[in-house]
């Protein structure tokens, strides 16, 4: 991934074109978010359960690609804002399911009108930034294969 030939700034990289430009997008979110009393993390788990509202703790920990341990302190804090609780599967007691609440449901909009602000902020196209996405995901699915 890192070719060391012909590479005269760490800029060349693409481990580092991605890292930074990763950081500044989170950074990016940040001052956003904090309107909304959400962290990156924590947006991602509302956005995972706004598209599939009732999925369980693994179900979420793969789609928003976070490790359980990680996963569960932020689901807790959401609860804890009354965004989302947590409930027993009746299917399946020992499965916990993770249902938006109204005050979770409302903050949606607000929200997810955030990718406009930040599309606002950047030079590249809608187009252009389909593209990256389909790429980042492409590299992330192949370097995650066993």
């Amino acid at each position: 991934m890192d070719d060391s030939k012909g590479t005269t700034s760490l800029s060349d990289n693409v481990c580092f074109a991605l890292y930074t430009a990763s950081n500044a997008l989170v950074r990016a979110y940040r001052p956003l978010l904090e309107q909304c009393d959400l962290t990156y993390p924590q947006y991602l788990v509302m956005q995972a359960l706004w598209l599939n509202d009732g999925a369980s703790l693994t179900d979420l920990s793969k789609e928003t690609r976070l490790d359980l341990g990680t996963l569960t302190p932020i689901v807790k804090r959401l609860e804890t804002k009354a965004l989302l609780v947590r409930s027993v599967d009746c299917k399946d007691e020992r499965k916990k399911i993770i249902q938006v609440t109204a005050s979770g449901t409302a903050l949606k909009q607000a929200a997810l009108s955030l990718k406009q602000i930040l599309l606002n902020k950047v030079s590249i196209t809608e187009l252009e930034i389909d593209s990256l996405r389909d790429l980042c995901l492409t590299l992330t699915d192949d370097l995650n294969k066993k």
